[in-house]
């Protein structure tokens, strides 16, 4: 390794786009596959890994539970975060409005899933009324 092959886990985490706490637990548990420095004890990954890692690492996008795509798109089937995005609400506003059962859902897996159409109902039927009404 040379050294300008050699990267912290702050760089390694600005290069992947996640937090140096992300990047730090990803080495940590072998998923990008880095040496502990001795004298520093600082972790040190090299460039090709991180990319490696990069090219392959999880999407939610392409998760699957029981064979189908969780967020399946062609389905109009969405995340609580994406739900949030096209409502441009908190997604914590999403979770609440799932609970209490004004927007329907229901878990594929782990996930939370929203059809398209659920999001317009919710669109349609409470948050349009709700601006309604601070008018």
């Amino acid at each position: 390794m040379t050294n300008s092959n050699i990267l912290s886990i702050t760089k390694a985490a600005q290069i992947l786009g996640v937090t140096r706490q992300a990047a730090y637990i990803a080495m940590k548990n072998g998923r990008i596959p880095a040496t502990k420095c001795p004298n520093t004890k600082k972790w040190l990954v090299t460039v090709e890994d991180v990319q490696s890692y990069k090219q392959n690492k999880y999407s939610r996008d392409l998760s699957k539970h029981n064979g189908e795509l969780i967020f399946d798109k062609s389905k109009g089937f969405h995340s609580v975060g994406e739900a949030a995005k096209v409502l441009g609400v908190p997604a914590q506003k999403i979770y609440y409005a799932v609970r209490i059962g004004l927007l329907k859902s229901h878990r594929r897996g782990a996930a939370w899933v929203i059809h398209t159409d659920d999001v317009r109902a919710y669109e349609e039927n409470y948050l349009a009324r709700k601006a309604k009404e601070a008018i």
